[in-house]
């Protein structure tokens, strides 16, 4: 009998119904592609022994002068560290104000129409949106800088354990974020409650922010019909995003210090911590897109734009979070899909390879593996997770939640039935994956599904269909590898 190959190319493609993903990978979880092979995403365990109070959205690892290393993670109600000893600390301010782990439905004054309910009382159809509380984090030097949107303030710690974090003095309050130029300017966004205000201190000195002839301090206002969400420094700019679009802020020294443009229309930020900046170029989510900007704001191609976006809830999309994963060549991004309250899906863009993967995890925060081995990620469990760390979670087994199904595979046109007798498995060590087929004799009739077939030199199989689907399950909580699987088959009847 003759051998078909079932080489499906790398990457999940969900635009579009499974019939007409042909030959594409259509579902996945927990799996990636690096050049055409198809392995287990890696493990995780517990970084943090308790767990911290409130929803962590951002965290910020860096170095002081002397090497030491030191990890922020901002909550809705507290602001914690962690050093190199492993010890988390406490150092929210004592003004701080506490946030929201969920976005709400604003209920009170000017939330609706004038006179569509009487003084004093809870308003039950408002329709602006309150965001979950996030944090924006930067260093001023080794020293951490601050700044949570529910908040307004921007705060500095100064690397001692048993102080907590202060206001930075003059700074402006109100502010949507707040960040660190190259040339040693700190930024507000947002600044003093102005939703399009850009306000920076002095360079190399952050308590002064009022200008003068003898200073570089300065502000504007951006001219856009948006609101300030977040700032990213990419390829030799600062970009300023708000909900609509995105600007430029470029250093061009004295009078003016910054000159401000618009640099993209129609490609706001979903949420404030929702892009990545990687190399000279930044990637980010919208409410319906992705979007890069490598000197130019484009929409970046996605091949599976159609399921995140159509299945996405809306009211928590302020709790996106992208994070870069730099050692496989990936950025994520976490989102709520519409059934759920908390982050509990992904999707990510191999941005070398240039495809991508989805699948469910439950994360609300992420940081690269700049200045420890791995990756860190704030779970919804209110704990911190160390990533790519073995194959289990936390020692519990992943290997049955590990897979990646296929759209329609058919042979020729598809007009005769596929009579399948036997696969030859194409594993890195044979065994750590198992294969199940299902089969349908058009796109929309009954499936039948055959196997788990664990893999063997020559494994038999039996089944007939006009179309049939790949799919490819761990079998072993290990660093396992799928290639190409050939298939013993022959056109059958055309019935």
């Amino acid at each position: 009998m003759p051998l078909v190959k079932l080489e499906i190319p790398p990457g999940v493609f969900r635009n579009g119904t499974e019939y007409q993903v042909s030959g594409r990978w259509y579902d996945s979880n927990l799996v990636r592609w690096v050049d055409g092979l198809m392995m287990p995403v890696g493990g995780w365990e517990r970084l943090t022994p308790s767990v911290f109070v409130g929803k962590c959205r951002a965290l910020f690892p860096w170095k002081a002068n002397d090497f030491a290393r030191f990890m922020a993670y901002g909550t809705s109600a507290k602001l914690y560290v962690w050093n190199d000893s492993g010890t988390a600390y406490d150092i929210t301010p004592t003004s701080f104000t506490v946030g929201r782990d969920d976005a709400i439905y604003g209920l009170g004054y000017g939330s609706v129409d004038y006179s569509d309910a009487t003084y004093g009382t809870v308003r039950a159809g408002g329709t602006n949106i309150l965001d979950a509380s996030t944090w924006a984090f930067d260093s001023w030097g080794e020293n951490l800088i601050a700044c949570a949107p529910q908040d307004g303030k921007i705060y500095q710690w100064a690397l001692n354990t048993g102080v907590i974090a202060a206001a930075v003095t003059n700074a402006p309050v109100g502010n949507r974020g707040a960040f660190v130029t190259p040339e040693r300017h700190l930024v507000a966004l947002g600044a003093g409650s102005s939703p399009r205000k850009v306000q920076w201190s002095d360079a190399e000195d952050n308590t002064v922010w009022t200008p003068s002839a003898t200073n570089a301090a300065g502000s504007i206002e951006l001219e856009t019909s948006g609101s300030i969400m977040s700032a990213a420094k990419a390829r030799g700019t600062n970009l300023i995003f708000t909900d609509v679009d995105v600007h430029s802020m470029t250093h061009i020294g004295q009078p003016f210090v910054y000159s401000f443009s618009q640099v993209g229309n129609n490609c706001g930020l979903a949420a404030v911590n929702a892009f990545a900046v990687v190399g000279s170029f930044c990637v980010w989510m919208t409410k319906n897109d992705f979007q890069v900007f490598d000197g130019a704001v484009r929409q970046q191609t996605c091949d599976v734009q159609d399921y995140v976006f159509g299945d996405l809830n809306r009211t928590q999309i302020s709790k996106v979070v992208a994070g870069v994963n730099s050692a496989n060549d990936e950025i994520w991004w976490f989102y709520p899909s519409a059934d759920s309250e908390e982050n509990d899906r992904y999707v990510a863009w191999n941005w070398r390879e240039d495809h991508w993967s989805i699948g469910t995890l439950a994360r609300t925060a992420w940081c690269d593996s700049t200045i420890r081995k791995n990756p860190t990620a704030a779970g919804a469990d209110n704990y911190l997770y160390d990533h790519e760390q073995g194959y289990t979670n936390n020692g519990a087994a992943l290997m049955a939640t590990r897979f990646a199904q296929s759209g329609s595979v058919e042979v020729g046109t598809g007009e005769r039935a596929i009579v399948a007798r036997q696969v030859i498995p194409d594993e890195g060590t044979q065994g750590q994956t198992k294969l199940v087929f299902k089969t349908r004799m058009t796109p929309n009739g009954a499936e039948s599904s055959h196997g788990p077939y664990s893999m063997s030199d020559y494994t038999d199989v039996r089944f007939t269909g006009r179309q049939l689907a790949l799919r490819v399950e761990g079998n072993a909580d290990a660093d396992w590898r799928f290639g190409t699987p050939r298939l013993e088959a022959v056109a059958g009847s055309k019935r």
